[in-house]
């Protein structure tokens, strides 16, 4: 994953921007790192996701549709 319109360092230091870089990660491929599926249940209501990735998830978290 690569974030080309911010320093990923600068990002990991807020909670906006460690929310930002996971919605990336689900939304565009996490490239070679894994989502953290802790991080993901923590911040699920928060989250910017497509709405069928959403579902998609949803269903692989919690068994739910």
């Amino acid at each position: 994953m690569h974030i080309w319109d911010y320093r990923e360092k600068d990002l990991k230091k807020t909670t906006w921007g460690r929310r930002y870089i996971l919605e990336n990660m689900i939304n565009y491929g996490p490239g070679r790192r894994k989502i953290s599926l802790s991080q993901v249940k923590k911040e699920w209501d928060k989250l910017h996701i497509d709405p069928l990735r959403r579902n998609l998830l949803r269903f692989l978290i919690w068994g739910k549709k």
